[in-house]
């Protein structure tokens, strides 16, 4: 997936996960009830964050990486009629 958009510093771009449709046990969620979800695709990493020092501190994660997020981390953005999050990096906790 390639986007018209770069991240600047150390933000990122993901693609949310789909939120649940059905519990495991095949109880369907009503659109009212459905959490957002914490789990998504990396779409475009920035360069990196400076450091005081004035090098660039690359970004851990790359594009294509599944990834857990705080649930109400981020800013939600539309592009081209699709859903995103931008983020920083520090925002996420853990590459799945």
């Amino acid at each position: 997936m390639s986007l018209s958009m770069k991240p600047l510093a150390d933000r990122v771009i993901i693609a949310p996960a789909a939120a649940e449709e059905k519990t495991k046990s095949g109880i369907i969620i009503p659109d009212t009830a459905k959490e957002k979800p914490q789990r998504g695709e990396v779409v475009a990493v920035g360069e990196g964050k400076v450091a005081d020092s004035g090098t660039t501190i690359q970004p851990q994660v790359k594009v294509g990486d599944q990834v857990l997020y705080g649930k109400y981390a981020g800013t939600e953005i539309t592009i081209d009629g699709e859903d995103y999050l931008i983020m920083r990096e520090s925002d996420i906790f853990a590459v799945i």
